[in-house]
């Protein structure tokens, strides 16, 4: 019984059509804005979250092939990523020289808005105590 009930599931699945994949040719680099987040941080016990501010960078050089872009802060080389392909959305992450990790998902363009929606994760400690933070916004063809 299980068999059927799984083949008919798939099979319901590829009727709906088969997901949309990340663009074959994106842009070579983005601009990215990120204007809403949140922030915590592990003090005393317990976390803490702050609202932090308004977060933008650059994502250039992206070579989807060699799976690896730069990151660009204020015109500035600040790093290498290393490039995650999805379905609907190519990952950037940043190993920073520390070991903390920064991820960003920018997903494919949304025809209403002409941009890419895009999330920015970053995990890191700040003496000895862990903070995290999570941004949504959006990223631009450069």
């Amino acid at each position: 019984m299980k068999i059927y009930s799984i083949s008919a599931a798939l099979a319901g699945l590829l009727a709906i059509g088969a997901p949309a994949k990340a663009e074959d040719a994106p842009p070579a680099a983005y601009a990215c804005t990120f204007e809403k987040g949140n922030s915590w941080s592990f003090d005393g016990g317990t976390y803490k979250s702050v609202t932090p501010s308004p977060l933008t960078f650059e994502i250039t050089a992206i070579n989807l092939e060699k799976q690896a872009a730069d990151l660009s802060i204020d015109g500035k080389p600040a790093g290498k990523l290393r490039v995650v392909r999805a379905l609907n959305a190519n990952s950037f992450l940043e190993v920073a020289n520390e070991g903390f990790l920064n991820l960003t998902t920018v997903y494919d363009r949304d025809e209403t808005s002409g941009t890419y929606p895009a999330v920015h994760s970053r995990h890191f400690g700040v003496i000895g105590q862990p903070v995290f933070a999570q941004y949504a916004g959006s990223c631009k063809p450069k």
